[in-house]
C-alpha cells in the first residue's frame, strides 16, 4: 500500500473526469489551487466516449467551460463554432481531450475512489472534524490500493453508469437481473456496432425521456434499412404526447426536433406504444425471448420480444 501525503499543500481531489470534473479542475487552478482529478475509467470523458454516436440537443456556447476555455485558448486552442451541435465523440475530440492533456499529470485515469473518509476519524467523531484533511482509498485496475490525502474532495462522476432499472418501483423488475444478456440501457449504438443485435428482431425501449427519444429515432432508422425490426415503446406517462416536449416551440430547436421527429414516427406507425405501462417482472420466453409483465392502466399485461433497452435515467451512486 502506497500512502501519499503532502501536509504542507494538499491537492484538492476531483473524482471523475468527464465535463463537470475537468472544468471543476479549471476553475480551481485558476485559483491558485492543486486539482487532482481522479478518473475510474482508462481515459477521460470516459462515460461520455460511451454515447459517442449520440448528437446533443445543447450547441458548442452551452457545452464549453469558460475558465477551462479561458486555460486552452492561451495555449491556441480554438472554440468550436458556438452554434453548431457536437456529438459525444466530437465533444470529447474537440474539448474535453484537448483539457485533460492541458492539465497532464493532474488527471490519473484507471484511478477508482472506493471510499472516502477524514483522516484518523471514524465515523462517529465529530470533534474538529472539518479541520481534518480527507482520505481517500483508490484502486487501481489491478485491484492494488494507494491511499491519497485532500484537503477537499469533488464528486464529479456523474451518473452516467449507474442507470434506472426497469422496474416501475425504482427496483430491478423481477427477472430483470437474470435476463440481462437480452437487456441494453442508455442510449446503445444500435446504428453502428450494436447494428446485429437489434435489426430484424422486436425491440422495446422503456422511457419517455430524450434517452429514449434518441433510441426510437435510431431504431427508425435501422428499421428503414431492416423492415423485419419491430419498435415498442413502453413508458409510464399516461399521454404519449406529453413525452413530445415543447417540439417547435423548444428554446433548444435540436431539442424540440427529437420530440417532433419521435411524434412523426408513432403517427406514422413506425412505433408501437404502450401507455401508461408499469413493469412488473421479466421472464425468459421461448427460443431466448423476453417476457415483460405489467400493467396498464390497473390491468396486468404482457409483452414479448427480443431486445430490451431502458432508457428510464440514471441516478447517482451515493455509496
Amino acid at each position: 500500500m502506497n500512502t501519499v501525503m503532502k501536509p504542507d499543500a494538499l491537492p484538492i481531489v476531483v473524482i471523475g473526469a468527464g465535463p463537470a470534473g475537468l472544468a471543476a479542475a479549471a476553475h480551481l487552478l485558476a485559483r491558485d489551487l492543486e486539482p487532482l482529478v481522479l478518473e475510474a475509467g482508462l481515459a477521460a470523458a470516459h462515460s461520455v466516449r460511451q454515447w459517442g454516436h449520440v448528437r446533443m440537443f445543447t450547441p458548442w456556447r452551452y457545452c464549453v467551460d469558460r475558465a477551462a476555455a479561458g486555460l486552452l485558448a492561451s495555449h491556441g486552442w480554438t472554440h468550436p463554432p458556438a452554434d453548431d451541435v457536437p456529438t459525444g465523440a466530437e465533444l470529447v475530440r474537440d474539448y474535453l481531450d484537448p483539457l485533460a492533456a492541458y492539465l497532464g499529470s493532474k488527471v490519473r485515469v484507471g484511478a477508482r475512489v472506493t471510499a472516502v473518509t477524514r483522516k484518523g476519524a471514524d465515523k462517529v467523531r465529530t470533534a474538529g472534524r472539518a479541520d481534518l484533511p480527507f482520505v481517500l482509498r483508490v484502486s487501481d485496475p489491478q485491484g492494488r490500493i494507494r491511499v491519497i490525502e485532500a484537503a477537499a474532495v469533488i464528486d464529479a462522476s456523474g451518473t452516467w453508469t449507474a442507470p434506472n432499472p426497469a422496474g416501475s418501483d425504482g427496483l430491478p423488475a423481477l427477472g430483470e437481473t437474470e435476463a440481462v444478456e437480452h437487456i441494453a440501457y442508455g442510449i446503445p449504438n444500435v446504428l453502428g456496432e450494436a447494428r446485429g443485435r437489434y435489426a430484424y428482431r422486436r425491440v422495446a425501449v422503456l422511457g419517455s425521456g430524450h434517452s429514449a427519444l434518441n433510441v426510437l429515432i435510431d431504431l427508425a432508422a435501422l428499421r428503414m434499412e431492416a423492415p423485419g425490426t419491430h419498435i415498442h415503446w413502453l413508458m409510464r406517462k399516461d399521454h404519449v404526447e406529453s413525452a413530445f416536449g415543447g417540439e417547435a416551440a423548444d428554446a433548444l430547436p435540436a431539442r424540440g426536433a427529437l420530440g417532433s421527429d419521435t411524434r412523426n414516427l408513432v403517427e406514422s406507425g413506425a412505433v408501437d406504444v404502450t401507455a401508461p405501462f408499469r413493469v412488473k417482472a421479466i421472464e425468459r420466453g421461448a427460443a431466448g425471448s423476453l417476457v415483460i409483465e405489467g400493467e396498464q392502466g390497473g390491468e396486468p399485461k404482457h409483452l414479448e420480444v427480443d431486445e430490451l433497452i431502458v432508457a428510464t435515467g440514471f441516478r447517482p451512486d451515493l455509496s
